[in-house]
């Protein structure tokens, strides 16, 4: 794994394709936490979690239980959108702490830019009173308060996530410790060339969520003509020639672009075919060039967003650059 590990913006190494721990939906967190403690005996040693999942404390005892010595792991965690205020935010990365059992945190992201309370299971569409559009002023005051703890040692890294062009590129301006990663909705139906490429040439190391296109979720119910992204006949027909699960080649695709995929799997013989599968055997430069033509822009993940006055739907609140109407980004 060492050989594909991405070097950060500070010269940390980071590896290729970690464990997501977003099961919430679907699983309880014990589970969570049998397939962390399974995934690092397995050789995982990059763990995605994030305070909203209501697992950290469980995935902490998975990570402590585990033996893998500290120095050996990168973990990420994430601020969620009911923690805005710097003052939240500081208590919220070190409620993480606690929970993980750590005494700091390899990264630490901005989950979504907007501030929303938005409660656990909430259709994304349900209005809510703390929602607010973007605002780069509390934004930045937010990332000044992470700042701090990165100086003081307890955050290595910081990250932005579920972001676009225009806010990282106010980022990138105004911050002093500026994103070494941006996490994004990433699979071979929904590539985002333009902020992907924008992340590389800035030094942001991109992190996939959903890699495998979330063919479970019930809204990914596709027509043959719009298949989810393991059932795709190029993603299926590669996944012939190699031998595996069509799932193997989206994160064999990931590995080979640059970015670091996180998939999620509670079963042992997912999460170790994920691993296996994603580090040897890459695709041929014909195959990347092919899975390039996969991409449709299909975006799964939509977010606590909030629906401001005159929106029908969450695509309404963006204009053709990513920013939202009237002037914010």
């Amino acid at each position: 794994m060492d050989t594909l590990s991405r070097t950060l913006r500070t010269g940390a190494q980071i590896p290729p394709i970690g464990l997501g721990t977003f099961g919430s939906d679907r699983y309880g967190p014990d589970e969570v936490a049998a397939a962390v403690r399974g995934g690092l005996e397995a050789g995982y040693r990059l763990v995605d979690c994030a305070s909203v999942y209501g697992n950290e404390a469980e995935v902490g005892a998975a990570i402590a239980a585990s033996g893998v010595p500290r120095d050996d792991l990168f973990v990420m965690s994430k601020v969620w959108n009911d923690a805005h205020d710097p003052d939240d935010a500081v208590a919220s990365v070190r409620r993480s702490l606690r929970h993980l059992r750590l005494d700091h945190l390899d990264a630490v992201f901005v989950h979504w830019p907007f501030p929303n309370h938005h409660a656990p299971h909430a259709s994304v569409e349900d209005r809510d009173s703390t929602a607010r559009p973007y605002d780069h002023g509390a934004y930045l005051a937010l990332w000044r308060a992470l700042e701090g703890l990165v100086d003081e040692g307890v955050v290595r890294h910081l990250g932005t996530s579920n972001t676009t062009v225009p806010k990282l590129r106010l980022l990138l301006r105004d911050a002093r410790v500026l994103p070494s990663l941006n996490e994004m909705e990433l699979h071979p139906t929904f590539q985002q060339p333009e902020l992907f490429d924008m992340c590389v040439t800035n030094g942001i190391q991109p992190v996939g969520y959903s890699p495998l296109g979330s063919p479970s979720r019930p809204e990914r119910d596709r027509t043959d003509d719009d298949p989810v992204d393991v059932e795709h006949p190029v993603v299926r027909r590669i996944a012939e020639v190699h031998g595996v699960h069509p799932a193997v080649v989206c994160l064999k695709w990931a590995v080979a672009r640059g970015q670091v995929p996180i998939p999620f799997a509670v079963k042992p013989e997912q999460y170790r075919a994920n691993l296996e599968g994603a580090l040897t055997d890459p695709l041929t430069a014909e195959e990347l060039a092919a899975m390039a033509d996969v991409d449709r822009g299909a975006r799964l993940i939509k977010g606590q967003v909030f629906l401001w006055e005159g929106a029908s739907s969450w695509h309404d609140l963006w204009d053709e650059d990513g920013a939202i109407p009237g002037g914010r980004v």
